[in-house]
């Protein structure tokens, strides 16, 4: 993070971009600071309409002083497959839950998203996501609800009968086409106003739009995702510098 930590002014400028409605890409560039850490430092103390700057720098240095205590330290963070960084694994995490919960999930579904997401199988069982994130199963099973409910994981069993929910390479074109179908609902909604306010009056008029409107995002979100699904499938090129060279005559 460019500069260190955020500054108890910075935080009051934090404040006072959020009181003003600013987005979040517009207050970082105030600060010369990058768009993920204003997010970031939003989501964990409150979220937007909740944020106080003084508790968010004490909260910090309380959260600071517990890593620098060893009688607080936790244990030993677990080793990372492929000579990860644990470190750099912890905070991509954070990043990655702060930009979740900024497009609208709440707190704990974005964590056990994030989890599935940079787990390499890309599928955990409920308490293993528990194990990982040190929650209480309870806590999973109502996030996974969640993610279900907005086809954003799917669920296994295996021979066990255990559950596993995985998140794959259809995870996005699953969830969209479903964001699609609830325009639709929308639409047919709107559409059903015209005939009971009558189709020659201003409120009939207004809702004949919206449906217009989201008819035509709803067909073209479908058809782009049709089109883009072989994306989700494809092996990412491998970069010039790695790739093999051609043995020599």
């Amino acid at each position: 993070m460019p500069g260190g930590r955020l500054t108890q002014q910075e935080r009051r400028q934090i404040s006072l971009g959020l009181a003003d409605s600013l987005p979040y890409a517009e207050i970082a560039r105030s600060l010369g600071r990058p768009t993920s850490t204003v997010t970031r430092e939003v989501m964990r103390n409150g979220g937007p309409t909740a944020y106080r700057a003084d508790l968010a720098h004490r909260a910090t240095e309380r959260r600071a002083h517990r890593r620098r205590s060893p009688s607080a330290r936790g244990p030993e963070p677990a080793s990372q497959p492929h000579g990860r960084d644990g470190g750099a694994v912890a905070e991509y995490e954070d990043t990655f839950i702060a930009v979740l919960m900024a497009s609208g999930l709440p707190r704990m579904p974005a964590r056990v998203l994030t989890c599935l997401f940079v787990t390499d199988a890309g599928r955990l069982t409920a308490s293993g996501l528990a194990q990982r994130l040190q929650v209480s199963p309870a806590s999973v099973s109502k996030a996974i609800a969640f993610l279900e409910s907005q086809s954003l994981v799917r669920r296994e069993r295996d021979e066990r009968r255990r559950d596993h929910y995985v998140v794959d390479n259809d995870l996005f074109y699953q969830s969209t086409i479903a964001s699609a179908r609830a325009n639709d609902r929308l639409v047919e909604t709107a559409r059903r106003g015209v005939a009971v306010l009558g189709p020659h009056t201003p409120a009939a008029h207004r809702l004949e739009n919206v449906a217009r409107f989201l008819d035509f995002i709803s067909e073209s979100i479908t058809r782009a995702a049709e089109q883009a699904r072989e994306v989700l499938h494809t092996e990412p090129e491998t970069p010039a510098h790695d790739a093999p060279r051609p043995g020599r005559d």
